[in-house]
């Protein structure tokens, strides 16, 4: 009832007289915003033949119709200015609003009708699958693959992305699943905008069930770094501390543990440690291919140095119980020489920091500067750590 109320008030000579291009929502028609962004939502749950007949109605010229605009300036994320240069929601057709609201019936309503291009694009360069898959509509999705005529691989203009890569980063696991019935989807197309693959996106945003399912590909390749930072989807979920993602990509053996991205030059672990992700670093220490001294290339610090900087005292421990781990390792960015003394009264040693040099910071420096003092007497408590060392 709330649809065809909304839908009969779109319909209106006097709504339809209104420019797609109005700046803002004239006084005289206030439930235009409402109805614009919702009617569909309402019709997805339940659609009669009325509905689907004013829907018809609205959804033939729809990209010169004020709800449209409406639509895209109400509903969509508000990072994304969703319409052209001259604000105009130019090229979002009728097809494209039934895909973004889900309405099966009616997009199967539409497509009968038989004068819409399913791979028409509008103003971003999105077809009508990609807004059914980053809105998470997977019942939209497999109508229009049904078709045999929609390419599954089409990437929008604007950032170049597939509707799978949409779908695995929204975490719509229903799309996600329909999209890898098909044989011809490819897993490992990145988007011009970040480089990023499907699976960097799922993985950077934590969505453990789409990850799950891409990793059960064969033809997926899990160690493709994006082009932005250069950093592969176990450099974004170690650095996030997305452990059971963490889990999963190290449970693939083609997965390589190691790979620094190029921005920093920080390995995942080195990521973990900065960010005190105890679970991460221990799964990544227990592997034998990767070095935990191994330091970035940017500043020079070992995931030692990054942990002791930023005071992760359960980190530093693990770190430490390594004899590999050398905690004399200076930094190549910053220096200053440490001088040790007796504290009154016993307990920690307090450092009084040497004159500043410019290379050469050690984890016990960096540590002593953040006022970490846990990780101070950790570091302390290894024979081999020099308290004198000053910079290289």
């Amino acid at each position: 009832m709330i649809s065809e109320v909304c839908l009969t008030y779109l319909n209106f000579r006097h709504i339809r007289g209104f420019s797609p291009n109005v700046r803002s929502i004239p006084p005289t028609i206030p439930f235009v915003k409402y109805a614009s962004c919702y009617w569909g939502t309402h019709a997805r749950r339940e659609t009669s033949e009325s509905v689907k007949s004013l829907a018809l109605e609205l959804l033939d010229g729809y990209d010169k119709h004020i709800s449209s605009r409406m639509l895209l300036l109400h509903g969509m994320d508000k990072w994304e200015w969703p319409l052209d240069e001259e604000d105009s929601p130019r090229g979002f057709s009728g097809l494209h609003g039934a895909s973004y609201f889900g309405c099966e019936e009616i997009t199967v309503a539409l497509l009968e009708v038989g004068k819409w291009d399913v791979q028409a694009t509008d103003f971003n360069g999105n077809t009508a699958i990609t807004w059914a898959a980053r809105r998470g509509h997977s019942g939209v999705v497999r109508i229009l693959l049904e078709l045999g005529n929609v390419d599954p691989n089409t990437t929008d203009t604007k950032h170049g992305r597939t509707p799978l890569s949409w779908a695995a980063d929204s975490n719509n696991e229903g799309v996600v699943r329909v999209l890898l019935e098909r044989n011809d989807v490819d897993l490992n197309t990145v988007d011009t905008e970040y480089g990023r693959t499907p699976l960097s996106w799922a993985a950077e945003s934590n969505n453990e069930g789409v990850v799950r399912m891409l990793l059960e590909r064969n033809d997926i390749d899990p160690n493709i770094a994006d082009t932005e930072c250069g950093r592969t989807p176990l450099s974004w979920a170690a650095g996030n501390g997305h452990e059971v993602v963490v889990k999963m990509l190290l449970e693939r053996k083609d997965v390589d543990p190691s790979i620094a991205d190029t921005e920093y030059g920080q390995t995942p672990l080195s990521w973990a440690a900065t960010g005190g992700h105890e679970a991460v670093v221990r799964m990544l220490l227990e592997r034998k291919d990767v070095d935990p001294s191994v330091a970035d290339t940017k500043d020079g610090q070992t995931p030692l140095s990054w942990a002791a900087e930023n005071g992760h005292e359960a980190v530093v421990r693990m770190l430490l119980e390594r004899n590999d781990v050398d905690p004399n390792r200076a930094d190549i960015q910053y220096g200053r020489g440490p001088h040790v003394i007796p504290a009154r009264g016993g307990g920690i040693l307090a450092i009084v920091l040497g004159g500043c040099a410019h290379y050469g910071q050690t984890p016990l420096v960096w540590a002593t500067e953040k006022s970490h003092e846990a990780v101070v007497r950790m570091l302390l408590e290894r024979n081999d750590t020099n308290p004198n060392k000053a910079d290289a």
